[in-house]
């Protein structure tokens, strides 16, 4: 197919735009400013370990269809692990597992739920009514509410609030319930829980980002002509003509080389698009309202125990700071069993650490991950580490016998874009107001909230655009999983 596309930005949705065109043979240029690929779902080398970390923890849900799709088209999809159980931490310390019974949707997880001891018996009833509600009503119709009011409003109690729905959402969406409108909580629920019986399943992947996002999928883009280049960055991006008729005609770099191309996808942060763009086209209407599109934080802490403290390969925590343990030592392989229900990843385990150049495979590495994670950045790093370690003490006793070899706070500040009550309104489309110029990120209008899958469903809808205007369209954006018989009768879904 003839035409030449720049692609602004390396992260997934970046990555998914290259993807999606370059197998439908366009001339693809894919440029990001900074030395690695993969944009907040990258790693980067601790020096004193010599271990590659993730900046956060990344995982996909079963619902994420899109992104398994796009892992499957660059080949690393081997390297994700999935979780047919999850094992809760209560308040109390007591684990709970939580997984799919032989029910059909959306009845498969009610007896998991039914199992949470740390909910009473008319908590469960009334989350039950609440998810029933939840599922049935109209997102269109949600308006402004936050949906910390909604639950109040529908009986929610504290304890249930802070236990339950906290619990998932934060997760999900990085943002505190008074934070996040109706619809999207909906959409959560719907998706993962109620809608399929896989839809909440978690996926992790058993290697570095740097690995997916790096070296094999710079292997992918080599076999398919597409050229990348890191260390990049753009200044703006070339218009050329007024009104209707303007069209992008290339980019500058910082550098002063100019990119000429017939398609353009800016694919950065939300922050960074209107300082790219020509001043007349700051203030057109489909564009200004991008500066009032907020964002929150995720911190992860990076522990480096001499003893294993728990060959759980993760852990939900209810009721503390910590929100997720997960044991990058087990996830990956390093002499850790793998339990249950979980499936083994066909890649070959990750390497050992190292430690000042040595090899050195008596640590054991887990990542705790901390979401809307303001507090974290009002306490400090020390403060944190230590309630951490203090978390995972309470827990498992062996945390106290065993030696903190070494840790990290990393914070990723501006990680997800903050799905507040309204936020539809301030989210554009992929096509903007220039004919051949598309936008993309999780933070534009996708139907999904900002996640991984929202990424590369803005990708591949950017890329949807470009096809339409070399008049070859094609749907690229992957079908959802689909919804229980069963679901549909109760819910309407």
């Amino acid at each position: 197919m003839d035409g030449r596309a720049v692609i602004v930005g390396g992260g997934l949705a970046g990555l998914a735009a290259a993807a999606a065109l370059a197998e439908r043979r366009l001339a693809v240029t894919l440029l990001e400013a900074r030395p690695r690929w993969g944009g907040r779902a990258s790693s980067f080398v601790d020096q004193t370990t010599g271990e590659s970390i993730d900046n956060c923890q990344h995982v996909n849900l079963g619902c994420g269809t899109n992104f398994q799709h796009f892992c499957r088209t660059i080949g690393i999809d081997s390297s994700f692990v999935r979780e047919a159980k999850l094992t809760f931490i209560g308040p109390d310390g007591r684990m709970y597992r939580f997984g799919a019974a032989p029910l059909p949707a959306p009845l498969h997880l009610f007896p998991s739920l039914l199992r949470l001891g740390y909910l009473s018996l008319a908590e469960k009833r009334r989350l039950a009514d609440a998810l029933r509600r939840l599922a049935r009503t109209d997102p269109a119709r949600c308006g402004d509410e936050s949906f910390l009011h909604w639950l109040q409003r529908h009986g929610q109690s504290a304890s249930a609030i802070e236990r339950f729905w906290h619990v998932v959402l934060v997760s999900a969406l990085s943002e505190t319930l008074d934070r996040i409108d109706v619809a999207h909580a909906r959409k959560v629920f719907v998706d993962a829980f109620l809608a399929n019986r896989h839809g909440w399943e978690v996926w992790l992947p058993t290697a570095p980002l740097d690995e997916l996002y790096g070296k094999r999928i710079e292997q992918w883009f080599a076999s398919q002509n597409v050229i990348g280049r890191l260390q990049s960055g753009v200044r703006r991006v070339v218009v050329e003509g007024a009104g209707p008729t303007a069209l992008a005609a290339g980019v500058e770099l910082r550098s002063g080389e100019r990119i000429d191309a017939d398609h353009v996808i800016l694919a950065v942060p939300q922050n960074l698009v209107l300082a790219l763009l020509p001043d007349d086209w700051r203030t057109a209407p489909e564009l200004a309202a991008i500066d009032k599109l907020e964002a929150a934080p995720i911190s992860s802490v990076h522990l480096w125990f001499d003893l294993p403290v728990t060959d759980l390969r993760h852990a939900v925590f209810v009721g503390r700071l910590s929100q997720w343990m997960f044991n990058r030592s087990a996830i990956c392989g390093r002499g850790n069993a793998v339990g249950a229900g979980q499936t083994n990843s066909r890649d070959p385990p990750c390497p050992p650490l190292r430690r000042g150049g040595a090899v050195s495979s008596e640590l054991h590495y887990y990542q705790v991950v901390i979401s809307a994670s303001r507090e974290v950045l009002a306490r400090g790093q020390e403060e944190t580490i230590c309630a951490v370690v203090e978390d995972l003490a309470a827990i498992w006793p062996a945390a106290r016998e065993a030696r903190l070899v070494h840790s990290r706070l990393v914070t990723e500040h501006k990680a997800v874009v903050s799905m507040l009550p309204g936020v539809e309104q301030f989210r554009p489309p992929q096509q903007s107001p220039i004919g051949n110029l598309q936008l993309a990120g999780d933070w534009t209008k996708t139907g999904w909230p900002g996640t991984m899958e929202g990424a590369v469903r803005s990708g591949y809808l950017a890329a949807e655009n470009v096809l339409q205007h070399c008049g070859s369209p094609e749907k690229l954006v992957q079908p959802d999983l689909s919804v229980a018989r069963l679901s549909k009768l109760l819910f309407g879904l």
